[in-house]
Formats: C-alpha cells, sequence, structure tokens
C-alpha cells in the first residue's frame, strides 16, 4: 500500500485534492499495521481493503472525473459521464459493509441473519451520509475549487446517487461473501483470534 500511496502522490492532477481522496487510506494504514497482531482480520476483509485503498488512489492520482477507467466505461457504456466516482462510491458502501460485519460478529453478540444484515446496510448508509456531510463541507470550504474533490461533473442528484451505490455495495457485499466471509471467521475463532 505503500507503493500505491507514493505512485498516487507523484504527479497527481492536484495535491489537495489527492490529500483529501487518500486521507481514509492514510488513517487506516497504521490502524491496521497496529492491530495487526492482537485482532487480525480476515484475509478477504485485508484484500478487499487493499482494493479499497487501490481505488481511492487512482482516485486521488487523476482526481475521479479523470480517472481513465472511468472514460473507457463512459464510451463503452455510452455513458453522460465519467462514472469512476460510481464505482468508487460502490466500494465504499461494498468494503465498509464487510468490515461492519466482521466487527459486529466479533465484538458483539450479534450472530448472522436478518437483524445483523439491516444493521451493517444502515452502518453503512450512515458512513456514506456522513461523506457525503464531508464533501459538502468541503464544497462551502474551498468554493469552486471543490469540484474536482466532489466529482458531481453537473449532476444535482449525485449526493443521492452516491448513497445509493452505497447501499447497493452493502447489499451486494453481503449477499455475496457472506457465507466466505463466515468460514474464514470460523477459522480466526479456532485459532482463539
Amino acid at each position: 500500500m505503500a507503493l500505491g500511496l507514493a505512485w498516487s502522490a507523484w504527479g497527481a492532477w492536484d495535491a489537495g485534492v489527492w490529500a483529501m481522496e487518500v486521507a481514509p487510506v492514510a488513517v487506516v494504514l497504521p490502524l491496521l499495521l497496529a492491530t495487526r497482531r492482537r485482532f487480525p482480520l480476515t484475509p478477504l476483509l485485508y484484500g478487499l481493503i487493499a482494493l479499497h485503498a487501490a481505488i481511492l488512489m487512482v482516485g486521488g492520482h487523476y482526481s475521479y472525473a479523470r480517472v481513465p477507467l472511468g472514460f473507457w466505461m463512459q464510451q463503452a457504456f455510452d455513458l453522460s459521464r465519467n462514472h469512476y466516482d460510481r464505482l468508487g462510491h460502490l466500494a465504499q458502501g461494498f468494503i465498509p459493509a464487510m468490515a461492519a460485519r466482521e466487527l459486529l460478529l466479533r465484538r458483539t453478540p450479534l450472530r448472522p441473519g436478518g437483524w445483523l444484515f439491516v444493521i451493517v446496510l444502515g452502518v453503512v448508509l450512515g458512513i456514506s451520509a456522513a461523506y457525503e456531510l464531508i464533501e459538502w463541507g468541503a464544497a462551502v470550504a474551498l468554493g469552486a475549487g471543490a469540484d474536482e474533490f466532489l466529482a458531481t461533473q453537473g449532476d444535482p442528484w449525485d449526493t443521492q446517487k452516491d448513497m445509493a451505490m452505497a447501499g447497493l455495495g452493502a447489499l451486494a457485499a453481503q449477499l455475496l461473501l457472506s457465507r466466505r466471509h463466515d468460514a474464514q471467521l470460523s477459522r480466526l475463532a479456532a485459532r482463539g483470534l
């Protein structure tokens, strides 16, 4: 991840946008290193966190509205805009859903099932709403310079669509990965972790 951060920073489109976009990586990486022995996560979650970090670092390097993959998607699917930002918000739901699920299963009496599913979805939607409020605060503070950070690309419904993508990501993660996640959690529990 450190090499990814270095690549992302080197020649970034805008240093301020880069700093705001990769801030979550700069916070999570030291936290993961500090807790890896006493509270190791499942391999699935470590892999998902690395994927999310990569998405954030690429978005920070180019700015979300300028990521080449987004332009490719725009052309290939005849989209009206660069949708790399939507991919980022889908990941903002998908990965935190599995992190919340793991923490709730390991640190609370909750068990797999309906209530866990609903609570994880609520946690993810809360995180997404908080992120959108941070973006709004940045827009107020930065004025016109916030356009690159927000990546709204003229869409008045961007905030709502971003939160919807996070919600879809949380639903998809739980539906697609819960069984695999439970198996890895069982292996951790068998090792007394």
